[in-house]
Parts: structure tokens; C-alpha cells; sequence
């Protein structure tokens, strides 16, 4: 039965707002995981419900927020910008999250990064471990695992069931990291609870194998009967499941055969700009990732993997000190970042985890090293910009801080992928814009990391919709994308190791319209900025728009669009 306390307690004049932050507290009680990232304690021993009959309580959630919010706003109070604006995320949200339960999307969800079990582990890494009682949470929340991971598997042997199939190749590669994080012996949760106290060491020790053998037992029923059945189904979507996806990840109906274009558009642009760069880096170089190559071997880079950790956050410390007073205004708690090292065994790309609510826990970049102890810093630089100042961290942190003033859920949960993820990328060239990456190295490697999210539109709409590359193009012309030619174009259009470009390729066929967000979300950024600018004349400040758009929250790319013209 789903809680619905929160929001069967309020009264029937409750505005947006308050409908928006009962949803988020009922949503809480259900998924205690959401609640450990807020940093509300009493959700550090226990884990959702991942089985069928959780997912359908959680459908059931956002109805009755959904029908709560039509009465809301018929209320005069919800014309209010405050209101109207939150009611506007609230409404797509809940509508998207709906939608993709209705078309049973959770019955095939395999994932390299984004699955209920990747859900599981990253929220140990973010548990406090200081005290007895730290510990003695971690031991209940282990505890809890094996249940967890068994209501995964019931909505993938439904999802079998009903022929609804996830990909073979991200079948084979998530039956691969299952493997991994069992070990061989020692899994990743004994690992995990090493640091505990003796106290607790038998305790710990013995949820920490339970848990390891619930992954080894999905595994094996993955490898053994899942991967067998789904051997045969495609890799790729189709249009009908990406618009669907598309619109959960960017917040709006895009028109995807623009997108495509565009993405070609842009390849084409940073193509050029990265041949003038290469010249500078490795003068007659053949290609722009020849010049990489060459940095790869012989430009500066960083030995050790906690020194990369030290550098990593020395240039977020200073980047903030630059831009601090300058072209942002932060709250000091908003200062505060952590740089550290991602757990062995996931995926290859940097990603970063908000504050908690209250910010005892500050916001975290990780970085996953693969195995590598050399690391070279011309991929390091734009991509920490990206992910840490003044890309999501600066993003992320203001709406916690300023959640007095949005609403708890606008906030923390009720965000829009393309919303932060195009904020992350206008920030990387905004220090490319404000003069941050003048040497040579570290600006090739910002176009890189620019062409990637270019080739990202290309590949992601045309393998997943099988659509034709260009007849004029240099690159198998006239023919329909496939995977193998994703993978292809990827490889010969990035500087990246080939193990990342193979676990980017796994998580855009598993994450069907993701990955298009960055370039068009950062387009939606810099067509606001543009329509404030234009509307303001010389009297634009861009301090004051910066501070103003990080205050907003979340919202679809149209409705971004709108709001940032107006700011």
C-alpha cells in the first residue's frame, strides 16, 4: 500500500509548493535512497522496494500528486511567479515519470550506470561512516540488500514475461560489473565495511556477504536465463520508445530530425576550430586526435591517484576564488566541494553527487580511474569545469541553498537532465569564453570534450532511430547508423581511451535520449542569455543573470528557454 501521508494531509487550499513538497516527503518514505542523498537519517538502514508491486505504489504517488496539483492550480495563489513556475516543473515531471511506468519501461531496465543496483551501491558511498551508529546503519542497510535486489529481478522476469527485453549488449556488459563487484571471494561490500569498527566486525562481515551473494545469485540468473532469452532483441529503441525517453530526459517534444541536424551542424563548427587548435598543440599534425594522442604521450599530465585527487580539487578551489565576486555571488556554504575517486567497477565517465539538504555532506566530483595511475590533464580540465565549478556543482548546491525560497522538491529531486547537463556544458565555455583556457592543451581538450557531446547527438538519434548519415559525409555516406558504426564514428572522432568510448556507447543504448541533452541543453542556455542580453541592452549584467538563472530550478527546455529570456 502506497504512504501517502503528506499528501493526504493536506488541506484542499494547498498551493503548488506545498503539494510539491508533500510529493517529495511521501516520496521519501517510499524511496529511502533519495532520502539518504537529502541526508535525512532515518533512511540510512533501509532501501525501496524495487518489485513490481514498489514501482506500482510509486505510479500511485504521482497520481495523486498529479490530481492534488489541478486542484492547486485552479487556486488564485498559484498565479504567483513562485507557484506557477514550480507547478509548471511539478506537472513535467510527474507527467514524463508517469508515462515511462505506463510503457513498462522498468521491466527491462539494464543499465551500465543507471539501474536499481547501481542505485544501491552508490548510496553506501555516500552513507556516514564516523560513528558506531554510522556503522551500525550500514549493517541494517545490508541487511536489506538481498530483498532489494530480489524485487529488481521480479520486474526483469515480468518484464521477460511480456517480451518486454532490455539490449543483449548492456545485458552482457551489467552481467560483467556483476561480477566484478561480487569478487572473487571479497566483494565490493566486504570491501566497503573493512574500515569498521571491531565492535561491529562480525556484524558487518556477515550483511556484507549477504549482500555479495545477492548480487552473485543476480548474476547468475542474469547470465544463465535473462541473457539467454533476450540474445535475439535489438540493441536500439526505435522512435516510439525514444520520444518517449527523449521527452523524460529533456523536458520537452523535440523535433528530432532538427536535433540530428544540429548535432551535424555543430561537428562540423568544432571540427574546424579543433584543426586550428591541433596546430598549435603539434604543429602538421594529420587530425586534430593525432595532436591528442600525441598529449596523451608527451604533455603534461599527473602521476598517482591521489595526486590527481589534490589537483582536482585545487583547480576547483581556485576556480571558484576567480569567479567568486566576478561573474558569480556564492554563499559561502556553496564554496565548499570534494574532489575524490570513484568506486572500481563502474562506469568510465566523472559524474558528481549534490549536498545534502542541510550540506554536512558538501558536493562530491568523482573521478573513475580504470586502473590508470597516469592521468593527462588536457580532459581533466574542461570536464572538471563541467562537473564541479562552475558546471553542476554551482548549479546543484544553489537550489539546495535556495530552497527556502523554491521548494524543497525544485530544489533536490525535481530536476531535468538537459536542464543541468546543458548547464554544465555552457559552463565549460564559459571558461573558455572568460579567458580560462588559453593554453593550447587544456583548450584542445575543451573542443574534445565539446565534439564528444557533438558526435553524442549524431550517434544517439541516428543509431537508436536508424536514420541515414549524410549522403555528403566523409564517414559511410548513405548508410543507416548501427551501434558498430556508433562506435566507429566515436572512436575516430575522440580522444578518449577506447574503454570509455566502449562504456559511453553501452550507457546511450541503455539510456535512449540522454545523451542529446548536453549540446541542446547548452543551446537552450545560450539562446536565454542571448534573449536577455538582447532585451537588456548595455545594461545587461551577467553576474546578475547568472545568479538569477542558478535560482530558478529545473525546468524542460522550452520552458528554460522562456524563463532565462525574461531574467
Amino acid at each position: 500500500m502506497v504512504r501517502t501521508a503528506a499528501l493526504s494531509g493536506l488541506s484542499g487550499t494547498a498551493l503548488p509548493r506545498q503539494i510539491a513538497d508533500a510529493y517529495l516527503e511521501d516520496l521519501i518514505a517510499l524511496d529511502p535512497i533519495t532520502g539518504s542523498f537529502l541526508g535525512v537519517r532515518e533512511c540510512d538502514t533501509r532501501l525501496p522496494d524495487f518489485s513490481p508491486a514498489g514501482r506500482a505504489d510509486a505510479a500511485a504517488l504521482i497520481r495523486g500528486a498529479l490530481a492534488r496539483l489541478d486542484v492547486a492550480e485552479r487556486i488564485p495563489g498559484a498565479k504567483e511567479e513562485v507557484e506557477r513556475r514550480c507547478a509548471r516543473l511539478l506537472r513535467e515531471r510527474l507527467t514524463a515519470e508517469l508515462a515511462v511506468y505506463e510503457a513498462d519501461e522498468e521491466l527491462r531496465t539494464v543499465s551500465n550506470t543507471h539501474s536499481p543496483i547501481h542505485a544501491i551501491r552508490d548510496v553506501f558511498s555516500v552513507m556516514p561512516t564516523d560513528s558506531t551508529a554510522d556503522w551500525e546503519a550500514v549493517a541494517e542497510r545490508l541487511r536489506a540488500v538481498p530483498a532489494a535486489v530480489e524485487g529488481y529481478r521480479e520486474c526483469l522476469a515480468l518484464g521477460l514475461k511480456r517480451e518486454l527485453y532490455g539490449g543483449p549488449h548492456t545485458t552482457g556488459v551489467f552481467v560483467g560489473q556483476l561480477t566484478e563487484w561480487a569478487g572473487d571471494g571479497t566483494g565490493w561490500f566486504e570491501e566497503f565495511v573493512a574500515p569498521g569498527p571491531d565492535s561491529l566486525r562480525a556484524e558487518l562481515e556477515t550483511a556484507a556477504c549477504g549482500a555479495t551473494a545477492a548480487l552473485a545469485a543476480l548474476r547468475d540468473w542474469m547470465r544463465e536465463e535473462y541473457a539467454p532469452l533476450v540474445a535475439d532483441a535489438p540493441d536500439v529503441v526505435g522512435r516510439e520508445r525514444y520520444a518517449l525517453w527523449s521527452r523524460f530526459f529533456n523536458g520537452t517534444d523535440l523535433d528530432l530530425g532538427e536535433a540530428y541536424a544540429y548535432g551535424w551542424s555543430e561537428y562540423h563548427r568544432l571540427l574546424g576550430e579543433m584543426c586550428a587548435e591541433a596546430e598549435r598543440v603539434l604543429p602538421g599534425a594529420e587530425s586534430p586526435w593525432a595532436a591528442l594522442r600525441h598529449l596523451d604521450e608527451q604533455g603534461t599530465h599527473i602521476e598517482g591517484v591521489e595526486e590527481v585527487r589534490a589537483w582536482l580539487q585545487g583547480l576547483m578551489d581556485e576556480a571558484i576564488e576567480a569567479i567568486d565576486g566576478t561573474h558569480f555571488e556564492l554563499a559561502e556554504r556553496v564554496r565548499k566541494v570534494e574532489a575524490r575517486i570513484a568506486p572500481e567497477g563502474g562506469a568510465a565517465a566523472p559524474y558528481y553527487f549534490p549536498p545534502s539538504e542541510d550540506f554536512s555532506r558538501p558536493g562530491t566530483t568523482w573521478l573513475p580511474t580504470m586502473g590508470r595511475t597516469r592521468f593527462p590533464v588536457y580532459d581533466l580540465v574542461s570536464t572538471w569545469y563541467h562537473e564541479g565549478v562552475p558546471g553542476h556543482h554551482l548549479q546543484l548546491a544553489q537550489w539546495v541553498h535556495k530552497a527556502s525560497s523554491l521548494s524543497r522538491y525544485q530544489s533536490t529531486v525535481g530536476w531535468v537532465s538537459a536542464n543541468c547537463e546543458g548547464w554544465a556544458l555552457y559552463a565549460e565555455r564559459l571558461m573558455d569564453e572568460l579567458g580560462f583556457l588559453t593554453d593550447p592543451e587544456r583548450r584542445l581538450g575543451h573542443l574534445d570534450a565539446q565534439m564528444m557531446r557533438a558526435v553524442r547527438v549524431i550517434i544517439d538519434i541516428g543509431m537508436h532511430l536508424e536514420m541515414a548519415i549524410p549522403a555528403d559525409s566523409a564517414f559511410h555516406p548513405g548508410e543507416r547508423w548501427t551501434p558498430g558504426l556508433a562506435e566507429e564514428f566515436f572512436r575516430a572522432h575522440s580522444g578518449r581511451p577506447a574503454e570509455f568510448v566502449s562504456s559511453e556507447l553501452t550507457r546511450y543504448l541503455s539510456m535512449p535520449g540522454q545523451a542529446i541533452g548536453y549540446k541542446l541543453g547548452e543551446r537552450a542556455w545560450l539562446l536565454g542569455r542571448e534573449n536577455a542580453r538582447r532585451h537588456h541592452g548595455e545594461s545587461f549584467d551577467l553576474k546578475a543573470w547568472h545568479m538569477a538563472a542558478l535560482s530558478l530550478g529545473s525546468l524542460g527546455l522550452d520552458d528554460l528557454v522562456d524563463e532565462l529570456s525574461k531574467l
